[in-house]
């Protein structure tokens, strides 16, 4: 399967027997298939329901003074807005160059719910039903930590996890969620999909999971 023939060297001939096994009975959006831009799009459901910026939702609950839902327009306008240019490394071996992003900084976020004192950690959910991720609080606090609304000049696609996904600048891709749908304060750190299946919990570009090729 494309892009997957480096997970060995990332991580091990282990992992990749375990990839190649989860990707396996999937389908559709399951299979990995070349993009265009040298994107390569990985889902590890057969299909995902597809959401407009209409009838999108990104509910944020858990150790939070005020929980609430946030539809597009207020993810997009009513929130302060942050663009960054940053490099998406995939941990199987591919990089894209200098990809425009535009969303709001997590913590921008974070600040409009209000964190409770007792929280330590974020969890994410994709609304394909399946995938899940985390970060510290302190990670997650960071300003290239991304809930974004755009890309490479426009809408986040379907197949790049839009109408809303996650973006973590300075970790592998598996920590930037596709098909953002909730948010969740927490009191430790819950291991995500890929974490329960070998990955490194800190996803660090070019200090975890065996690579070393540094983020610019």
């Amino acid at each position: 399967m494309l892009g997957l023939g480096a997970v060995g060297v990332a991580v091990g001939a282990g992992l990749q027997e375990k990839v190649n096994t989860a990707l396996a009975p999937v389908g559709d959006l399951g299979q990995v298939l070349p993009g265009a831009g040298g994107f390569r799009f990985y889902s590890v459901v057969d299909s995902v329901e597809r959401r407009t910026p209409q009838s999108y939702r990104l509910e944020v609950g858990g150790l939070v003074e005020r929980p609430r839902a946030f539809t597009f327009e207020e993810l997009r306008q009513a929130l302060p807005q942050t663009r960054m240019t940053k490099d998406f490394q995939c941990v199987t071996g591919w990089r894209v160059d200098d990809v425009a992003w535009v969303g709001v900084a997590l913590p921008d976020l974070l600040d409009a719910v209000g964190v409770r004192p007792e929280a330590r950690a974020v969890r994410f959910r994709s609304f394909d039903g399946v995938y899940t991720e985390s970060l510290t609080l302190e990670q997650a606090r960071r300003r290239d930590v991304l809930v974004a609304t755009g890309m490479l000049g426009g809408p986040v696609t379907h197949d790049h996890g839009g109408p809303v996904r996650l973006y973590v600048a300075p970790m592998y891709a598996y920590k930037s969620l596709k098909w953002l749908g909730g948010i969740e304060l927490t009191h430790k750190v819950v291991p995500g999909y890929w974490e329960r299946r070998g990955y490194d919990v800190d996803a660090w570009v070019g200090r975890s999971n065996g690579r070393d090729d540094e983020p610019t």
